[in-house]
């Protein structure tokens, strides 16, 4: 009697801890810069029809983009002057690696959308 009840037990915790991990899995996934980076390139794909290598290559800036903001930017005061001169130099960074991966065409297109 004491083995099964001990065995219920168990079984209880296993199924309680299980929950409560795939529901942290979840909402942590959705933060993370490589999924963020996916949906934005996936929308700049339908909008400006990039090829193979340039949908690499958007996705590795993209990626790079979000870690630089997460590291440098995000949860900082917007009006330091620091902040700011970092941030200048995350999105000047974007410009020039989309500069080189785009078009000329799909680059003012790019410039476009990020505009609005």
């Amino acid at each position: 009697m004491k083995n099964v009840i001990t065995v219920i037990v168990f079984a209880l915790v296993a199924l309680f801890t299980t929950n409560s991990a795939v529901a942290q899995s979840l909402t942590q996934d959705a933060d993370r810069p490589e999924v963020i980076a996916k949906t934005k390139t996936a929308q700049l794909n339908e909008m400006l029809q990039l090829n193979g290598d340039q949908q690499r290559t958007v996705f590795r800036a993209l990626v790079a983009n979000e870690v630089s903001y997460k590291k440098q930017i995000n949860g900082k005061d917007i009006n330091n002057a620091s902040v700011i001169a970092d941030k200048k130099k995350v999105d000047a960074a974007l410009t020039a690696s989309m500069k080189n991966t785009l078009t000329a065409d799909q680059f003012l297109k790019w410039q476009a959308l990020t505009k609005q």
